[in-house]
Parts: structure tokens; C-alpha cells; sequence
């Protein structure tokens, strides 16, 4: 019964698969770059899994042909538009992301969070010391 279901819906289980390989990607690495390619299969699997729930089998797209104007001849266009959207914004997060990886790089030297969570941590006690080394020679 269960492998039945499974093969009948064998996209939306991709997907569902894809979903657990980024979000493992994206919990488990520590590699910002890693982090973002994870990202980027849990948007892609997301994407397949609306383009999935939107098909709809012996339809067409939603495009007059031959005169045929009844809705019940295709598809609904709504998640392949969602879809359409949903990569463009992707693809402007993945170059944002990108950027800041860039920044973060020429900053600490390392996309290592372990090390730039020592290396931040670091640089705000540095700086509360120093701070409170103000304050006290401002008191004298």
C-alpha cells in the first residue's frame, strides 16, 4: 500500500527527499558556501514539489488553442507562476548570500562558522574591554 502511494507520487517524494538533503546540508556543514548550496535544494525541491502539485494529467497549458476556451481543458497557471516568481527571487537571495560570503571571507579570512564565531566573540570582548577602559578614564 505504501509503495504504491510512493510510486504514484514519486515527485512529490523526490521532494520531499531533496527538502531532507538540504536542510542536513544546511544544519550539519559549517562551510558557509556548503550552507548555501543546501539552501539552494531545499528552494529547487520546493519548486518541484509546486510545479508537481500543479500538474494535472491530460490538460494542457493554459494556452488558447484551436478556440478552446473551457478551464477544464488546463492546467491552473497560479503554482506555475508562484514557481516562476519563487526562482527569481531565489536566484537574487543565492547572489545576496554570495556577496555576503565574499564580505564575511574578506573580513575573517575563513567561511569556517566555528571560527568566526571565536573570531567575533573575541572582537566584542576586545571591544567591551576596551569600552569599559573608557569609561574608567573618563571617571578619572
Amino acid at each position: 500500500m505504501i509503495l504504491a502511494n510512493l510510486t504514484s507520487n514519486y515527485i512529490e517524494a523526490t521532494a520531499f527527499i531533496l527538502f531532507g538533503i538540504g536542510l542536513a546540508t544546511l544544519m550539519l556543514h559549517k562551510n558557509l558556501i556548503k550552507k548555501l548550496i543546501g539552501f539552494n535544494i531545499m528552494e529547487t525541491s520546493i519548486f518541484l514539489f509546486l510545479t508537481a502539485q500543479g500538474y494535472i494529467t491530460g490538460r494542457r497549458a493554459p494556452i488558447i488553442v484551436d478556440g478552446v476556451t473551457d478551464y477544464e481543458f488546463y492546467i491552473n497557471p497560479l503554482p506555475s507562476a508562484l514557481v516562476l516568481t519563487g526562482i527569481v527571487v531565489a536566484v537574487s537571495i543565492t547572489a545576496f548570500m554570495l556577496v555576503l560570503c565574499i564580505k564575511v571571507y574578506e573580513y575573517y579570512g575563513t567561511l569556517d562558522m566555528d571560527k568566526i564565531t571565536m573570531m567575533a566573540l573575541a572582537e566584542r570582548e576586545r571591544r567591551d574591554a576596551d569600552a569599559a577602559d573608557a569609561d574608567g578614564d573618563a571617571a578619572i
